[in-house]
């Protein structure tokens, strides 16, 4: 009873209405605070000059995306450009070699980047975990890649490690922990796929070419070895009708994506705005909500151009990576909340469907999240703030399963059937717009800071009770309604399609 119950065509002209005007009030105030904010002694270190020429200036907070299209673009397009540019030749020249181009290219970049003795540090890194697949024990491999992952997260380990990098630059601790993190994934699922499949006999070079492919080597996203082995390995791989449209169509987003947001921080100063808690307090109802929503999705945003670039010539080298995370507007359950698709996919194929099974009991599904909460804990560093972003994120998944469990108690469930199919998708709904709002608290924890998290929660939850609380809650209860009627006619096309292919 949901996604699959149309809603009158009134009601839905009703719920976009309301979203996009509340979307616009909010953004006027979030533009009138960053005018008025522009010139504040806060802002000076993030806010700097941008348009001269008609006076705007830019917020330059987010250290990464800046060096990204700054001092390191044209590094990165100099690098993924020749990249393309051997592929292509190899693959004209001698397609049956060009895993191995892919491996010898990756590995000369990164010792260009970071040096000889760092390409051997990972090396030894790689080796571990392929002696250790060699002993065809899971457990082992599992934990050798946990403690290998440690070692790049915790001191002293992790100081001594990182002296094996030559030189120093803007974007080497960047660099270097991506680089270092993502290896150790890569080694560990080439681990447990060789333990998975011993009659396979994958070999160390099957696994130096897995992970010294280049587009993917720093920043992701991960692709499990057994995709990565089959893909790559194609002699003579074919294109699928419209595939080099999409490619093109993907790449021309990502740049679309790159100019909006540089134009949008020349007028909305998202990411500074919160440092400033004085300042911020100050916002009216609307527009502080605003600035948590779109902390959050210019998170999104991020990610996705990251993975779009990336995938772009991903898939210009016959590859299936994976799709860029699902936009935060569109989410509103804890079970599809992800900002990384591949590290997702490792950790639901490794641990947490392993564990979880068919993710419909209570114990085992707790056991899971709290598994999978803990490597994660891990991948990004164990400090306060990230313990408490786990334990938030794995409060809220368990939370969902409870609530399901709970509606489909005998009394309740009753209760659901006694209503219209309608009114059942309005009810859920409504608890999925609370639920909306509880994703976007847990995760500005991390992507943020306690401290404006606390004063977002005390504004919309306390001081502005109940009017503020109301109003937000129905907004974005007509943006679930809105999503879940996009789910609802992806899902009937896809019917559709599924029908015209069925042999008459």
């Amino acid at each position: 009873m949901g996604i699959k119950t149309a809603l009158p065509t009134a009601e839905l002209g009703l719920y976009s209405l309301v979203l996009s005007g509340a979307l616009a009030y909010a953004g006027r105030g979030l533009l009138e605070a960053s005018q008025d904010g522009a010139h504040r002694k806060a802002f000076r270190e993030s806010v700097r000059p941008g348009w001269e020429y008609i006076g705007r200036k830019m917020d330059v907070a987010d250290f990464e995306w800046v060096m990204w299209f700054t001092s390191f673009r044209n590094v990165i397009i100099f690098a993924l450009s020749g990249h393309v540019l051997f592929a292509k030749l190899c693959t004209m020249v001698a397609p049956q070699l060009r895993s191995w181009m892919y491996a010898a290219y990756g590995a000369l970049a990164v010792m260009g980047t970071m040096g000889p003795w760092y390409l051997l540090l990972l090396l030894g890194h790689c080796v571990g975990l392929y002696v250790a697949s060699l002993l065809g024990q899971p457990w082992l491999c599992l934990g050798l890649g946990l403690a290998s992952l440690a070692s790049f997260k915790m001191d002293p380990l992790i100081s001594w490690q990182s002296g094996f990098v030559t030189g120093t630059f803007d974007l080497q601790e960047v660099l270097f922990h991506g680089g270092s993190s993502f290896t150790v994934l890569r080694c560990t699922s080439f681990a447990l796929e060789s333990c998975a499949h011993p009659d396979r006999h994958y070999s160390l070079a099957d696994l130096l070419k897995y992970n010294f492919y280049l587009p993917f080597f720093f920043f992701g996203p991960i692709m499990t070895f057994d995709r990565f082995h089959a893909q790559v390995n194609q002699v003579e791989p074919v294109r699928r009708e419209g595939e080099l449209w999409h490619i093109r169509a993907q790449a021309g987003l990502s740049v679309v994506a790159i100019m909006a947001v540089d134009i949008f921080f020349h007028f909305f100063y998202i990411l500074t705005i919160p440092s400033d808690l004085k300042f911020a307090n100050r916002l009216p109802d609307s527009a502080l909500a605003g600035l948590a929503y779109s902390n959050l999705v210019y998170d999104w945003v991020k990610a996705a151009v990251l993975f779009g670039v990336v995938n772009t010539v991903a898939c210009l080298d016959h590859l299936d990576p994976p799709q860029p995370p699902k936009c935060i507007t569109a989410l509103y359950v804890f079970a599809e909340t992800h900002f990384d698709r591949g590290i997702n996919d490792w950790l639901c194929k490794y641990v947490y469907d392993h564990i979880g099974g068919e993710h419909s009991a209570v114990i085992p599904e707790l056991a899971a999240t709290v598994a999978t909460f803990a490597i994660t804990t891990l991948w990004l560093g164990p400090c306060d703030i990230v313990y408490l972003w786990s334990f938030l994120n794995c409060f809220g998944l368990n939370f969902e399963l409870w609530v399901q469990k709970l509606a489909e108690w005998g009394p309740l469930a009753r209760i659901e059937a006694s209503l219209s199919v309608q009114m059942s998708r309005r009810v859920r709904a409504l608890f999925g717009a609370m639920n909306f709002w509880a994703i976007i608290m847990y995760n500005l924890v991390s992507l943020n800071s306690l401290e404006f998290t606390q004063l977002v929660a005390r504004r919309l939850l306390l001081t502005g009770f109940p009017q503020t609380t109301l109003v937000i809650l129905f907004v974005t209860y007509c943006g679930v309604q809105l999503v879940k009627e996009r789910e609802r006619n992806l899902a009937l096309e896809e019917e559709q399609k599924q029908d015209k292919e069925k042999p008459e």
